[in-house]
């Protein structure tokens, strides 16, 4: 497998639009950790966050942001060697069908690692990623094949309203009784609702929506970092500084910088 470049965790604004008739030239895998509107074969298909979506070499790729509305995702360009499109099939996976994914946080790890490993001069970096590469497949096909679990659509279309305002709205002071509150439960059992829909917890998904509004702010304005830790919801800098670079890897000035 030839790797040709690595994304982690890319945000943009509301303006993002891709729109390559001819490709780019290489298979491009997306991880998607916002909703997004893919155009296929000329049709609009809103694909839902926590989704996995790869495009074939050579194959039109237009999506954008969902309007008002911000675009994160990881993503890998890519050529397959040998046999491996024939493994990839085997996988149960396609090219334009997108899966949803249950960890999406373990998947957006590996492309973490294989960027890292893309950049350094670690003498087996190549063979590294590839093995993170199938490990992104294998997982994928396991969800592309598994059933859905059954679930209270009730609970869960109040749970996503609470989400969709945190990533709406990340610099809102927001708690878990407060939360909880807004869809007349109890917090315990509105903290395990959310863990069980999204995979990840109230807490988790607030860090993450502040750090991509914060990098879209640090990527498209002249704002200082303690100007964009204010409008992203911190209070206090410091504590901006420290979560940021436990999601990012690098602080909110290498990030502006890179």
């Amino acid at each position: 497998m030839k790797i040709i470049n690595v994304g982690y965790n890319h945000c943009h604004d509301s303006d993002f639009y891709i729109d390559r008739p001819e490709g780019s030239g290489d298979n491009l895998l997306i991880l998607l950790k916002t909703d997004a509107v893919f155009n296929i074969d000329g049709k609009d298909i809103k694909i839902p966050e926590n989704s996995f979506f790869m495009y074939k070499k050579g194959r039109p790729q237009r999506y954008r942001c969902v309007y008002q509305s911000v675009f994160a995702n990881d993503w890998v360009h890519f050529e397959f060697e040998g046999d491996e499109e024939k493994e990839f099939f085997n996988l149960g996976l396609d090219y334009e069908t997108p899966v949803l994914v249950e960890d999406m946080n373990f998947l957006s790890f590996c492309i973490k690692m294989m960027a890292s490993e893309n950049y350094s001069d670690n003498m087996n970096r190549h063979q590294s990623i590839c093995h993170y590469m199938f490990l992104i497949f294998c997982k994928v096909g396991e969800y592309a094949v598994k059933k859905p679990e059954s679930r209270n659509d009730s609970y869960y279309e109040m749970i996503s309203t609470v989400r969709n305002k945190i990533y709406s709205r990340p610099y809102e002071h927001r708690t878990a009784e407060s939360s909880a509150h807004e869809v007349r439960m109890s917090v315990s059992n509105f903290q395990h609702l959310y863990k069980k829909y999204f995979g990840v917890t109230l807490f988790q998904d607030i860090i993450r929506s502040r750090t991509e509004y914060a990098c879209m702010l640090l990527k498209s304005t002249n704002l200082s970092a303690v100007e964009v830790a204010q409008k992203s919801g911190y209070n206090h800098y410091a504590h901006f500084v420290r979560q940021f670079k436990q999601t990012m890897g690098i602080s909110p000035s290498e990030f502006r910088k890179k």
